[in-house]
């Protein structure tokens, strides 16, 4: 294969898609030539349009919905699905026929990822795809889009760069290169989104970066996107005399961001329409879920447009007219976002929850508390210790701190397009700062909210080939496997069980972690499950450590993982006794594997993405 040319950035969002690249021949140190490609798209019907941004939107039409030739693309004259722009505005008027928000599907344990489950809630006779299949097609766009556009420079043959939210558990992210892998991405490598818009943010400075920051700073990172909200730690250090970054902690998975907004404001919206006499049904609900999402994005990115109006058409002929017409107010978008999803709280604040009903609609599952000041509360006060043996940073936190005091914020996501979200998220933490006795952080300004996660992916790239600068920090958790204690059986108790280290906390991509000595056995020709657990405080466990008690704040149960040995050579239903092995390939994935006693064989241990079977 030959040297590549760029290095490409993707942004593999939940409500938008972004491609950059760094051209690696006309770039030197912490000087490049970086740009964002034009995604070539349809806009309408027959109408092809270039624009910096795909929205993550899959239209599945009728057959008889659409002219001849309306979804031809300059690469595809045949395709009978639409994504992006068209796809969008379409799936707005008959949103039972559109897929969205399919990168929140692809990290849900509950469900078979791979199985044809969206729309979800479409009715039997709308084709279905499945979340890894959506994701798959946004991604064969892009690099449709790039050859279209770059037939001297073959995507192929570039390096790739996918971002994924750093919450993202091993299952989502084996899945996220799997789609990778069947979109013709040769050469990828993954990123925590975070680190992508701080590395945006160190490329756009041109090497002024550490006139910003000093040693000894922590970088807050505050990503609210579509699907998710992830926040991130990154301290700045002094290693021969360089400054060097490196992540310390990520949150845990919160399922909450523009989608919980869009659906709240459709909710106050629909309100206010029966307050007036029109009742809203369930499929006009989810058509104005859709029309409540574009216009907050337009109140969000223009100041100076104080209501957006809305339309939602009806199914029958009940409403005059023949579709459903009111408003969005900024003072309605303000009261709802900031007062709902970004409340003042004291630091001690930590989201609430509460007891779910026996049966539930099966859905997304978004976080229980939309206020997004009370997991970052509890995300820095899990993190107080995080840098009490970090080199540098000896001695933090302070005495008496009963959270992580960051000195600095980094912003993305276009929620943030909001000065006043902005303003209310950095009141809140400095006023926290402010009671423990710390000095206020500061705003890290000029972030690109649209297109920082593509254009840090791309310099990623180019790091790795050992410019600039780079983030350290390897893995944002240790992983454990559960071990059932031998005990003799007892009535109504089940035997405790223990948890083994078999991925330590900070494990940079193309290591191994050595073997533990505990072995397991496994039935020869029949599946086998381990439970699986995940924690992003214990930083000192090694590979081997065996924990016989933990707290809920010290292990989080994953997916579980499951392994089938072949029964060639062997007595089916034999044990055979194995050892677990993990490493975290150059990718950015996790692998683990079943090594026997005695022999050269290895069989790959998967991560189970089939959901649980009440899903």
């Amino acid at each position: 294969m030959s040297d590549p040319r760029y290095s490409i950035g993707i942004d593999l969002g939940t409500t938008h898609c972004a491609l950059s690249y760094v051209d690696l021949a006309t770039s030197d140190g912490e000087k490049t030539t970086q740009g964002v490609l034009p995604i070539t798209q349809l806009t309408a019907p027959g109408a092809i349009e270039d624009c910096d941004l795909l929205p993550s939107f899959l239209y599945l039409p009728h057959p008889s919905e659409l002219a001849p030739g309306d979804l031809a693309l300059p690469w595809n004259a045949t395709r009978d699905f639409a994504v992006g722009e068209l796809a969008r505005s379409r799936g707005a008027a008959t949103p039972i026929r559109l897929v969205s928000s399919a990168k929140s599907w692809l990290c849900h344990p509950g469900v078979d990822r791979r199985a044809a489950i969206l729309p979800n809630d479409a009715p039997a006779e709308v084709p279905r795809v499945s979340p890894l299949e959506t994701s798959v097609r946004y991604l064969s766009h892009l690099r449709e889009a790039w050859d279209h556009a770059h037939p001297d420079a073959p995507f192929g043959e570039q390096d790739i760069t996918v971002t994924i939210p750093a919450s993202f558990d091993p299952a989502a992210r084996e899945l996220t290169a799997e789609a990778a892998e069947s979109a013709g991405y040769a050469r990828m490598t993954l990123l925590e989104e975070p680190q992508a818009a701080l590395y945006s943010w160190i490329q756009k400075s041109g090497g002024q970066w550490r006139k910003q920051v000093k040693v000894g700073d922590i970088i807050l990172v505050v990503d609210v996107g579509g699907g998710t909200t992830d926040l991130s730690l990154i301290a700045v250090i002094e290693r021969e005399g360089n400054l060097e970054l490196h992540r310390v902690a990520v949150g845990e998975h919160i399922l909450l961001g523009g989608d919980n907004m869009d659906l709240a404001l459709a909710h106050v919206v629909a309100r206010k329409l029966a307050a007036q006499g029109t009742q809203a049904d369930p499929w006009q609900l989810r058509a104005l879920t859709y029309a409540c999402r574009s216009a907050k994005e337009t109140l969000l990115s223009d100041p100076a447009t104080d209501a957006v109006p809305l339309v939602v058409p009806s199914r029958g002929s009940k409403l005059i007219g023949g579709s459903i017409r009111t408003e969005l107010t900024r003072a309605e978008l303000t009261q709802i976002i900031l007062e709902g999803f970004f409340p003042q709280v004291d630091g001690s604040a930590r989201p609430v929850s509460r007891a779910r009903a026996g049966l539930t609609q099966l859905g997304l599952p978004y976080a229980q508390d939309p206020a997004i000041t009370r997991h970052l509360a509890a995300f820095l006060g899990r993190q107080v210790a995080a840098l009490a043996e970090m080199e540098g940073l000896a001695g933090a936190p302070a005495p008496g701190a009963t959270f992580l005091h960051p000195t600095a914020v980094l912003f993305n996501g276009g929620v943030f397009k909001s000065a006043l979200l902005v303003e209310r998220i950095l009141q809140t933490l400095n006023g926290w700062l402010a009671a423990e006795g710390a000095a206020p952080a500061r705003l890290l300004g000029g972030a690109d909210l649209d297109l920082a996660v593509a254009r840090g992916a791309a310099y990623y790239g180019y790091v790795r080939r050992g410019k600039g600068v780079r983030i350290r920090g390897g893995t944002a958790r240790a992983y454990y496997i559960a071990v059932e204690s031998a005990m003799p059986a007892i009535p109504g108790f089940e035997p405790p069980i223990q948890a083994l280290c078999v991925a330590p906390f900070g494990m940079e991509e193309g290591t191994e972690a050595p073997l533990p000595e505990q072995e397991f056995g496994l039935v020869v020709g029949e599946p086998v499950h381990f439970r699986f657990f995940g924690s992003s405080v214990r930083r000192q466990d090694q590979v081997g450590t065996l924990l016989d008690f933990w707290g809920p704040e010290d292990l989080q149960e994953l997916d579980e993982i499951q392994a089938t040995l072949p029964p060639e050579g062997r007595t089916p239903g034999e044990v055979v006794p194995v050892k677990l092995h993990a490493r975290i390939t150059e990718a950015g994935t996790l692998e683990l594997e079943a090594v026997p006693r005695g022999t050269g064989e290895r069989w790959k241990v998967e991560f189970d993405v089939r959901g649980s079977a009440n899903a």
